[in-house]
């Protein structure tokens, strides 16, 4: 019993020293969240915007006074993919691109330039167009908070790095 003890601990040995640690240690009160916390999102054009929009504040949880404005451009496209002999589509893609850049809004300085995005497929309904809108405007929701993810957890390791907590 003694030797296997022995044997699981020198196992976890090379494990403290692997680096890495929690992104958000200290919860609500720790670092990143409370620099996270100072980042208002500006207006975002169009539906995709307004959708993206509330994601980014849903995640962000922006409290006080803000320190950082998050600018973020959308490219919101859906292609044809599957054509018929009669030419008719029978699957798109929604692709939803961020371009999105942190300011500090003490100087105006761009502190972050970087880009997100994701991709969605859609079957077309042929017999109901309906059915195909639907589809799309809940591929673009889920687009929404998927690109809305990639864009918070940039933030995060940017403010890990480099932001002073609040």
């Amino acid at each position: 019993m003694t030797k296997r003890f022995l044997a699981a601990a020198l196992l976890l040995v090379p494990l403290t020293g692997c680096g890495l640690h929690p992104l958000y240690a200290g919860g609500a009160g720790g670092g990143v969240a409370q620099a996270l916390s100072g980042v208002e999102v500006a207006p975002i054009q169009g539906k995709a915007g307004w959708l993206m929009g509330n994601a980014l504040r849903d995640r962000l949880a922006a409290s006080g006074t803000p320190q950082y404005r998050l600018d973020v451009k959308l490219d919101d496209q859906i292609a044809g993919l599957g054509v018929r002999r009669d030419d008719s589509v029978t699957r798109e893609r929604r692709t939803l691109r961020a371009r999105y850049q942190l300011v500090n809004l003490s100087d105006g300085s761009v502190l972050l330039d970087a880009t997100a995005g994701s991709d969605a497929g859609i079957d077309v309904i042929t017999s109901s167009e309906y059915a195909t809108i639907a589809a799309e405007n809940t591929a673009l929701e889920n687009l929404s908070g998927i690109v809305a993810d990639q864009i918070v957890a940039k933030l995060a390791l940017y403010a890990r790095r480099r932001l002073p907590a609040r």
